[in-house]
């Protein structure tokens, strides 16, 4: 694998399709050693902290995504700015939150997936209204609508996942 080539940074043209699979499938649910030796590998001037390009290679790397310019920002404002970079410490924190946020994302997608019976790819009431009488069948009706009407951000009597995910991280915060 390119990482015992003396912690270079692997370019592009270097690695297959299938070894970028499997950093992507690995990544996220990796121990502790796979993530140090992205790190590593990332770090191609063993500065002993990751610049933000560097940063970048290694989450698509483990993510299987390029950071967004606010994504990146956000990071590199966190940094202590005698280091110049993320230190490994910083960078294994920062995985943890990501992959808790994914795991969170996925309950959610879970969840919504449950909800939307037929495959539709958005939920009803009728589908609210069928999941609430499995949890909570003492629900009153009433109360179904009022949540399904506040998840159905714009009102147009379909919850799509974006207005499920929102209602979702909405309640978490109250």
């Amino acid at each position: 694998m390119f990482l015992s080539l003396a912690g270079a940074r692997p370019r592009a043209s270097e690695v297959s399709a299938s070894e970028r699979r499997k950093w992507v499938e690995v990544g996220v649910g990796a121990p502790l050693d796979f993530h140090c030796e992205v790190f590593k590998a990332c770090d191609e001037d063993r500065k002993g902290y990751l610049s933000r390009e560097d940063f970048k290679v290694a989450i698509v790397m483990l993510f299987g995504y390029k950071p967004s310019k606010i994504e990146a920002d956000s990071v590199m404002s966190s940094v202590d700015p005698n280091t110049s970079g993320i230190s490994l410490e910083k960078f294994l924190n920062i995985l943890k939150k990501k992959k808790e946020a994914q795991l969170y994302r996925n309950e959610i997608r879970h969840i919504f997936t449950a909800f939307d019976m037929h495959y539709r790819g958005f939920l009803t009431l009728e589908d609210f209204k069928r999941a609430f009488s499995r949890v909570a069948p003492k629900l009153p009706e009433r109360t179904v609508l009022e949540v399904f009407r506040e998840a159905d951000q714009d009102s147009d009597g379909h919850v799509s996942f974006r207005d499920f995910e929102y209602a979702m991280n909405y309640g978490q915060a109250k």
